[in-house]
């Protein structure tokens, strides 16, 4: 989904439950972005490792502005790139399919890479403080697959918004 600030504004406005909002923007417009997000009445905030400096940056703007940050890993990225992130983050989002295609299957290295985000967040002593998710390829059979590499929790898409009892 695309939203603006003005969206999470209004949405803000309307709701007590927390507001992630994952940002899949630019290293040149990533903090101007947090802020904006923040400033909306986003909760939460997830940049892409990709980033880098910049990424780090908004992670800690967010922080300094009393929201949550978390780094957000793409499939084709080394998992090594989330380690300079795990000081300042309280949630990991591994990618389990290439970006901008919707409806592909979980990669068959989403697993692998779970576990090696888990053993990173182990040896910087922070596996106990930093969520690890999972996001792309989310199927009612890949679910259990996914918690036993290590993912806490996953990103819904599809296997929410396609159900047809959506209320339950």
């Amino acid at each position: 989904f695309l939203f603006f600030p003005d969206l999470v504004a209004r949405i803000a406005g309307l709701t007590a439950k927390p507001i992630h909002v994952h940002l899949m923007v630019d290293e040149a417009i990533v903090e101007a972005q947090t802020r904006q997000f923040i400033e909306a009445g986003a909760d939460m905030i997830s940049v892409h490792a990709e980033n880098g400096e910049a990424g780090l940056r908004a992670v800690r703007l967010a922080r300094e502005l009393g929201a949550e940050a978390g780094v957000v890993l793409r499939l084709e990225t080394p998992v090594e790139a989330v380690t300079a992130f795990v000081p300042e983050v309280a949630f990991v989002t591994l990618l389990g399919t290439a970006i901008g295609v919707k409806g592909q299957s979980l990669s068959d290295k989403a697993c692998d890479r779970l576990g090696a985000a888990r053993a990173i967040l182990r040896e910087a002593g922070r596996e106990a403080q930093v969520v690890l998710a999972a996001d792309g390829g989310i199927r009612h059979e890949t679910v259990p697959l996914l918690r036993a590499a290590g993912a806490e929790t996953v990103v819904l898409g599809s296997l929410a918004f396609g159900d047809k009892d959506l209320a339950g």
